[in-house]
């Protein structure tokens, strides 16, 4: 049986990263899987980035399970291999080749046949962030206050909506909103959406996340718990609430959150720290202000040969025209030994973002976090469960005063903590996976 929860924690330089993958309250296995690239130094930043993969499984026994994994285990492999190609190109690649993978396992075992996955990956470029994507699990970009889903759900509410220029509220209630359209294995081939690249900046966070977590979650919700919140404690946060409001499904998430673009691929890169008010930067400014200085010392010596041979100083302006030159050709060794990132990427692709939201922190959707600890306090009599609720009122006290004083985000971190203690003596005793015995809060 698989691990009911798996835990990561992982930073590099001017990059912090947390993830959560939950069997959830109603799954004995867990059918989700999670990669994370980093890479090693700022060689390998420059020509391949850091990869973030999640892939949620479809398929009876061990075949969803099975089906997730092939595409976490091989996509990373495959990218790194084609280093030939542009990232753009190789992560595509990669994802056909774990569609192969998947689509060969499943017509060579009767038990596996038609298995499936969705598959959502990540990359984090010096030329910015892209996303490569099958079925319905999500990249989202935090930036500020603003919520963006950089994906195309591949489900059936999706397409139908996109169809009839509808919202998916607007798609009739009848129609299943769990039947996604396309996913990695069934077929011997699969059309993988490409987006971006969208530019960087210091304190941008990044969320890939199965439908385990978005189906119980409104983004609301979820960007509002993400904006306020460190990537370890947003992670275990969001898959709590997910858990208290039913768990149907397997969850996972991945929070990347980038401290300092300029630090990116650094080994000496000093410990990850935010201070948005001061920067602002997009990623390739690091690089930028070098390719400024290679580029005004090629046109001034340029300049500077053209005004010498008009003056009759032809072996001045010799020396000039070879001061360009030599400027050329060491910018372009430069561009070579940073891994090319301005040919990194060759063009732009999708229509990313598909959906932005609001979420500062408010009196008006502090209320749905307020409502579901306030729910899960009135369970507290009817519970036998072995707790102190002493720490729970503590933080819905202290949520309470930072409501009074007009620190919105403040109540978000008590009550979030409220979650994160619930859900831990949830999980001292609870039954084994698979029982039907989990909470629901949840939603009609």
């Amino acid at each position: 049986m698989s691990k009911p929860t798996t835990r990561i924690i992982r930073s590099a330089g001017g990059l912090r990263c947390a993830a959560v993958s939950d069997v959830g309250m109603r799954r004995a296995s867990n059918q989700d899987s999670l990669a994370i690239a980093l890479a090693e130094d700022e060689p390998q930043w420059r020509a391949r980035g850091h990869l973030f993969v999640v892939a949620d499984g479809m398929g009876a026994h061990a075949a969803g399970e099975l089906a997730s994994q092939i595409a976490t285990d091989n996509i990373p492999h495959a990218y790194q291999k084609l280093r030939d190609q542009p990232p753009c190109e190789s992560i595509v690649a990669a994802v056909h080749d774990a569609n192969a993978r998947i689509y060969s396992k499943g017509q060579n075992t009767v038990d596996f046949h038609g298995m499936g996955t969705t598959c959502s990956c990540l990359l984090l470029l010096p030329d910015g962030a892209m996303a490569a994507h099958v079925g319905d699990s999500r990249v989202y970009r935090l930036r500020g206050q603003t919520f963006e889903q950089l994906t195309f759900d591949h489900s059936l509410v999706w397409e139908m909506a996109a169809a009839g220029q509808a919202s998916e509220d607007e798609v009739p209630a009848y129609v299943p909103k769990n039947v996604i359209t396309r996913s990695l294995g069934p077929h011997p081939t699969v059309k993988v959406d490409l987006e971006g690249p969208l530019p960087i900046r210091a304190g941008d966070r990044f969320l890939l996340c199965s439908d385990g977590l978005t189906g119980p979650l409104s983004p609301q919700l979820i960007g509002m718990v993400l904006s306020s919140l460190p990537p370890e404690d947003a992670a275990d946060t969001l898959v709590d609430l997910a858990n208290l409001l039913g768990g149907p499904d397997n969850i996972t998430a991945i929070v990347a959150e980038v401290a300092d673009p300029e630090q990116l691929g650094r080994k000496d890169a000093k410990p990850p720290r935010i201070d948005v008010a001061l920067r602002s930067v997009e990623v390739r400014t690091a690089s930028g202000r070098e390719d400024w200085a290679f580029g005004g010392a090629i046109v001034l010596s340029i300049a500077g040969g053209f005004v010498l041979a008009t003056v009759g100083y032809h072996a001045a302006a010799i020396a000039c025209a070879a001061a360009a030159v030599g400027a050329g050709v060491a910018w372009s060794l430069r561009q070579i030994g940073r891994g090319g990132p301005c040919q990194a990427v060759r063009g732009s692709h999708g229509k990313a973002p598909y959906r932005t939201y609001q979420v500062a922190p408010s009196s008006q959707n502090i209320e749905m976090l307020s409502d579901i600890v306030r729910q899960l306090e009135d369970l507290e009599a009817q519970r036998s469960w072995p707790f102190d609720w002493q720490g729970v009122h503590a933080d819905r006290h202290q949520a309470h005063k930072a409501i009074a004083g007009g620190n919105y985000a403040g109540a978000v971190v008590a009550y979030s903590s409220a979650v994160r203690r619930l859900m831990a003596a949830v999980r001292a005793s609870r039954p084994e996976p698979g029982s039907d015995s989990g909470i629901n809060l949840g939603r009609d």
